[in-house]
């Protein structure tokens, strides 16, 4: 089995940085394509960013790129999301994915929580 648990979000003022980890526990990581997605308060669960289970490809949402970097290291089980220039927009609770197949994210976390102020 596989779990994930992320770690790393808070409160923070817009402009600041904030990263976020991702730790899997029960197997390596280094077969699974890896996601971050984040769900706003009334608002629908929205991708955020991609990395492939070779680590050699990156995938971000039009909303993000530019600030957002994801990152993973295999060898310690964990993937990352530094996020810079945080907007209030940016507000949600963030989650990581797991995809072993590359077209359906099977393991979720529970989630962290981001909070950005104006």
């Amino acid at each position: 089995q596989v779990q994930l648990l992320e770690s790393g979000g808070g409160l923070v003022q817009a402009g600041a940085s904030l990263t976020l980890s991702c730790a899997a526990s029960g197997r390596t990581l280094s077969n699974y394509a890896m996601g971050w997605f984040r769900r706003a308060p009334g608002k629908e669960r929205e991708f955020v960013s991609r990395i492939t289970w070779r680590g050699e490809s990156t995938y971000y949402a039009d909303a993000v790129k530019g600030r957002f970097t994801i990152s993973r290291d295999n060898a310690k089980n964990m993937v990352y999301l530094q996020m810079n220039s945080l907007k209030p927009e940016d507000t949600a609770v963030y989650y990581c994915a797991a995809d072993p197949f590359g077209y359906d994210y099977e393991y979720w976390g529970q989630g962290t929580q981001v909070t950005v102020s104006s």
